[in-house]
Order: C-alpha cells, then structure tokens, then sequence
C-alpha cells in the first residue's frame, strides 16, 4: 500500500492519495482547493487509476477539487452532510474564503461533482471497499458536521510521506480523521452545524474505542497517534473528563 499526502491547499487541508498497489484503483480523499493537480500527477506517478473521492466532511477547504479529480468516478460523503454540496462557501463561515480559493489555483465557482453518492449504510458497522483492495470502517464522529466520520483500514505502508511515524513497513491500522482529531488539537464546533456537546462525545467514544496503536492521518497537520493523544492532547483530556 502506498499513502502520499498533499497540504498545499487553502487552510492547508491535507489531501490523500491511498493506492493498495501498482495498477490498483486509488482512493483520493479530500481534494481541497488546490489539490486537483497534485491529486492527478501523483495517481499518474503511482502507476494507478482513479477508484472514487471520499470526503471525511462536507467543508469547502476539504472538497473543492472533487469534481476535478473525480470526473465521473463515484464521490462519497455521509448523508447528514450532504446538503453542504449545494452550496460549499456559506458552510466555511470565513470572510474573504471564496478570494482564497481562488488564490490556491483552484476553480473560480463551485462545481458539484457529478457523481456523489451517500456512504454505505453498512461502511458503519463492518468493513466495505470503496476501492478494490482498500477495506474501511466508518465511524460517525458528529460535532465538527452532522455528517464527520473518522474511518479504519489497515495495510503495510511501503511508501509514504515524510513523516517518521510513517517509515516503516510494518501492518497497520490507519485512522483518517479529517478535521474530528489533529495532532495537539481537534476540529472547532463554531461553523454552521457544529456542536460542542456532540464532538465531546465522538472524542469519548473514539479514546474508548480506537486502539493506542492506531496511527492517525488528520485533515490538517503531521500524523500522530492515538496513543500520543490521548497522553498529550489538551482537549481530548479536557473531554474526557
């Protein structure tokens, strides 16, 4: 399994390509403004195909290249945040967002992607393949959005970006979380749809149910791990308590 990982993006959302091996279908998630490019080369650089887009959230820093990188192939997202497609920008609550993006290369206007569908039903509670060879697990993480969801798949990284965490070649179990945990932070619950009472308790439930050893990829900074969080990160502590 190869992980590549792109944060040039406006409000350096990191963007992820995730390829089980040479020749497979690959998983790009969240291509963010600015993302589409890289997105592109590095599933060519890969010796890979584009299999789907899958969006952890329904932000625009997290989703606004997808309809460049997915063309017609399927783009997932959970259904309580599929509202936000409809119209991205007035879910950011960030002044000026709209002359960012375009400031990061990314397309002038907003293009819905044509082919979005609802994550499975079943993604949460067993494991399903958004692409052959790539087994996940969801996990609702509501607070951030309606629709966050933290999501589980193991493999052995031969290939990934810098990070030292992320040098060597053992089997793993990866969690994306997109803007849920961070490394030394997590997702704020100030936006349009967010609640500090429901991203409190996705924080419990994931402190109690993901295993120390889980390493975690988040939608903005470096890895980290679940064991590294929960020793150090103030406000997973301070939700916990």
């Amino acid at each position: 399994m190869k992980i590549s990982r792109y944060a040039q993006t406006f409000y350096e959302a990191n963007c992820y390509v995730i390829a089980p091996e040479q020749g497979s279908e690959a998983l790009v998630v969240d291509p963010g403004a600015g993302a589409a490019a890289w997105a592109l080369e590095e599933l060519e650089r890969l010796g890979v195909r584009l299999g789907a887009v899958l969006l952890t959230h329904g932000h625009a820093d997290h989703l606004w290249d997808a309809a460049a990188v997915a063309g017609d192939a399927p783009v997932y997202l959970a259904a309580p945040d599929m509202y936000r497609l409809d119209d991205p920008l007035s879910q950011l609550g960030a002044p000026g967002a709209e002359l960012g993006f375009k400031r990061m290369g990314a397309s002038d206007h907003w293009v819905k992607p044509s082919g979005v569908r609802a994550l499975p039903a079943e993604i949460f509670s067993q494991e399903v393949s958004l692409v052959p060879g790539l087994s996940m697990r969801a996990v609702a993480t509501p607070g951030h959005t309606e629709g966050s969801a933290v999501f589980l798949f193991a493999g052995t990284v031969r290939s990934a970006f810098s990070d030292d965490i992320l040098s060597k070649t053992e089997q793993r179990t990866y969690m994306l979380s997109g803007d849920v945990l961070f490394a030394g932070s997590v997702g704020r619950t100030d936006l349009p749809g967010g609640d500090q009472q429901e991203m409190e308790a996705s924080l419990r439930f994931l402190v109690n149910v993901i295993k120390p050893d889980v390493f975690v990829l988040p939608g903005h900074g470096p890895a980290t791990t679940m064991f590294h969080e929960t020793r150090h990160n103030f406000y997973l502590q301070a939700a916990m308590s």
